[in-house]
């Protein structure tokens, strides 16, 4: 558990200093309603089919009495990158490129 913490920090950390330094040009800029509904519905069709295919591959995988946490694990890493999407990947889509 202590090695969960120290790296929900760190990424909260990063989160913390990306978000700050993001913040006055992200204000800046007007958001496109259809874009944004586009990114919402497809990213929640994604969800609901890799959610249960994955879990249940992985699940019968192991044994019977470790598929409920082969079934929270992958729910927890699903909401890990959910939050990475909504952090980093959303202002990679929808920014001008930064020069790229």
């Amino acid at each position: 558990m202590r090695k969960f913490g120290m790296r929900a920090s760190v990424v909260l950390a990063c989160a913390t200093a990306y978000w700050g330094a993001m913040g006055s040009a992200a204000a800046a800029e007007e958001l496109n309603g259809g874009d944004t509904a586009w990114i919402l519905t497809s990213t929640a069709l994604v969800l609901f089919m890799t959610l249960p295919g994955l879990a249940l591959f992985y699940a019968g995988l192991v044994r019977a009495r470790n598929v409920l946490s082969v079934i929270t694990h992958c729910f927890a890493v699903a909401c890990l990158v959910s939050v990475a999407w909504l952090i980093v990947g959303y202002s990679l889509a929808f920014a001008d490129g930064g020069g790229m």
